[in-house]
């Protein structure tokens, strides 16, 4: 009798290891740490929001009403950590260094992002590459006030009396490389007005010293100053919106007296570690733009003096890398650096 030959690997035992093995395969690459985080359920524990600023400022306001709407969308807790130093370089370099999970977003300021990497030699983080943007909170606009003492009313009248100023006309702001002071100097070189800076430790104590006639000019936010212009206390010059303030409707912008492409405002905006995936960073501005849309929201920014401005997070890219690199030719030419 001969002896029976082995029996072959069956062909659906063949089948069965080919596709072991083809499932395994994918599900290393399914468990890469980036894709992972973005196909399972965003979020799933509580998410850290840095202010790099102290607590109750209009920043850090603004970044707890976000922070508080946001919880109620995303279904987990959104915590404010304040980490405040270096005019918030050092709350701003921590999420830098952050893992990119979505976990830990940053309240982002203009000033911090696209001002101060040209004003400090070191500020522990790169604006540009450092970041993903997720989208802008809104806008604070910048207005110029003088003292009613100030003969000259209008913006060419400012600029005509700032020529005839031995010393210059001073101006007061919020401190050294501040937007303020950065559209303060622009002013300067678009229009060769003669206007010598005053910085303050806070934009009240500038308030202060024009309302008492100290200094005859000051820069600074709607937000501040409307109060004083109502009640006739302060002059409104111009603000440095593209478009008229909703609240001081009869205060004309600088674009309207001349000044081209004169756009300054003050801005606030979410952001996370760059290489977040890019689901969780299309889902955060979802919901961001969600609760920018909320008219309570938008009245309760109005009232801190920010104009919500709901958008895509790729705009809000685009305008970051805007004003980083037109802020740098205008500190660079007024030879600015942090005290």
């Amino acid at each position: 009798m001969k002896t029976p030959k082995p029996l072959s690997r069956r062909p659906w035992l063949q089948t069965v290891l080919s596709t072991g093995l083809l499932l395994g395969a994918l599900g290393t690459v399914a468990l890469s740490p980036n894709t992972a985080a973005a196909q399972s359920a965003y979020p799933n524990k509580p998410i850290r929001l840095v202010v790099p600023f102290a607590v109750g400022g209009v920043t850090d306001t603004s970044g707890r009403l976000i922070a508080e709407q946001l919880s109620k969308r995303l279904g987990q807790q959104v915590i404010v950590d304040n980490k405040p130093g270096a005019s918030g370089n050092i709350g701003t370099q921590m999420v830098a260094a952050a893992a990119p999970d979505g976990y830990t977003l940053l309240l982002g300021f203009d000033g911090t992002l696209v001002i101060n990497p040209h004003v400090f030699p070191k500020v522990g983080f790169d604006a540009a590459n450092d970041f993903a943007p997720i989208g802008k909170i809104g806008d604070a606009i910048l207005i110029l006030v003088s003292h009613p003492s100030v003969p000259a009313k209008t913006l060419k009248e400012v600029i005509a009396l700032s020529k005839t100023q031995a010393g210059g006309l001073s101006y007061g702001t919020s401190g050294t490389g501040g937007t303020p002071h950065i559209a303060g100097e622009l002013l300067k070189q678009r229009t060769g007005a003669n206007l010598t800076h005053i910085p303050y430790k806070g934009g009240g104590q500038a308030l202060t010293d024009v309302l008492g006639g100290n200094i005859p000019l000051v820069y600074t936010a709607v937000a501040g100053a409307i109060s004083h212009v109502k009640s006739g206390k302060l002059h409104a010059v111009a603000v440095s919106s593209a478009q008229r303030a909703p609240s001081m409707p009869d205060v004309p912008t600088f674009i309207e007296n001349g000044v081209a492409d004169f756009d300054i405002n003050s801005w606030v905006g979410l952001l996370a570690p760059a290489k977040t995936p890019r689901a969780i960073v299309d889902k955060l501005n979802t919901e961001l733009n969600a609760v920018l849309n909320d008219p309570a929201v938008r009245e309760r920014l109005n009232i801190l003096g920010i104009t919500a401005s709901p958008g895509g997070s790729e705009k809000f890219g685009r305008d970051m890398a805007r004003d980083l690199a037109r802020y740098a030719a205008v500190v660079k030419a007024a030879d600015i650096k942090a005290e």
